[in-house]
């Protein structure tokens, strides 16, 4: 990310000015600095998403500084209340646990998402708007996930942290999930830098990964984040298998291509040892992580849906996905 992103309403406006005014204590948030009554919306979520960011890789002309600081923490927490209530309202209440799983487990016959429709009909352009939104997690990787880990102990860490690890290449950088993804971009002619297409992505895709950093950052969240990346981790697989096809009929070579070969095996395995060697071994010992566990699990779907329809209602209508289209080219 080489600048700050565009506003998108008085929320992100108003943190945008903050964060720019020189070191903390030098500006002041607007007071009240609400009313965050639209959740779902592109301002909200820019605005949740830039908070997020000065706890993982920080932001253009912004003092670091800022990452702790009590005024932009209260700001943060109004956008995570009203942003965890809607995700609530439409989650809850969440399946006992066990049928969590067994409906994760089954693909329906007549699947609908987005790599159904990659592989079936999709174009290149497609394609590329596709890469685009997920860049914004992908060339995170797991770093939202990473918070699980001081805050889950026993077998169950050491399992996660297995998992985890592979993840960023098992000790090979050049392996790393995220190093994968850039070279898929590049195949596609897509600029692969960090935060490049910040501008570019609509409220669904911000959710998506505000939602999974927002468990991360909570301790009294941990059993959602856990149920979250589960939930990744068990769909990961066909839906790769589907990508990775779709990416191939449409051009992407082996590049374009590996990042989601490597999951189709990777998150296969992934998914067995995330159910029976953290969530088994968490619910063993704290049973009351179970009602958690299973939460996180449906506000994953909640949010992975709206994205998922988002992407399908402008496709079929023939519209860019984006709130911008893409140059031809590169970029």
């Amino acid at each position: 990310m080489n600048a700050l992103p565009a506003s998108r309403g008085p929320l992100s406006a108003a943190l945008t000015a903050l964060l720019t005014s020189g070191p903390p204590g030098a500006g002041r948030l607007p007071t009240p600095p609400g009313p965050f009554d639209e959740p779902w919306g592109e301002d909200h979520q820019l605005a949740l998403h830039l908070c997020y960011e000065l706890h993982d890789r920080g932001l253009p002309g912004v003092l670091d500084d800022w990452e702790w600081d009590p005024e932009l923490l209260r700001f943060r927490q109004g956008l995570e209340r009203s942003f965890l209530a809607a995700v609530r309202a439409e989650a809850e209440p969440a399946p006992p646990l066990r049928d969590a799983f067994e409906a994760l487990l089954t693909e329906p016959p007549d699947g609908t998402g987005p790599s159904h429709f990659l592989l079936a009909e999709g174009e290149r352009r497609h394609a590329r708007e596709y890469l685009v939104h997920r860049s914004v997690y992908h060339l995170k990787e797991a770093d939202p996930q990473l918070w699980m880990l001081p805050r889950i102990h026993g077998p169950a860490q050491a399992v996660l942290t297995a998992i985890l690890y592979d993840e960023y290449g098992a000790g090979r950088p050049e392996r790393a999930h995220a190093r994968l993804f850039e070279r898929m971009m590049a195949a596609f002619g897509l600029d692969p830098g960090y935060g490049h297409y910040l501008d570019f992505v609509p409220a669904p895709t911000l959710a998506v990964v505000n939602l999974m950093t927002l468990f991360g950052l909570h301790r009294a969240m941990r059993g959602a984040a856990v149920g979250h990346f589960a939930t990744v981790e068990i769909t990961s697989s066909p839906g790769s298998a589907r990508l990775a096809a779709a990416l191939e009929r449409l051009g992407g070579g082996p590049d374009g291509t590996l990042f989601y070969r490597e999951h189709v095996e990777a998150d296969a395995v992934h998914e067995q040892l995330v159910r029976r060697g953290v969530i088994e071994e968490l619910v063993a010992a704290e049973p009351e992580f179970a009602r958690d566990v299973a939460f996180g699990v449906a506000a994953a779907g909640v949010v992975g849906g709206r994205f998922a329809n988002h992407l399908l209602d402008h496709w079929w209508a023939g519209r860019s996905s984006l709130r911008s289209p893409l140059p031809d080219g590169t970029g």
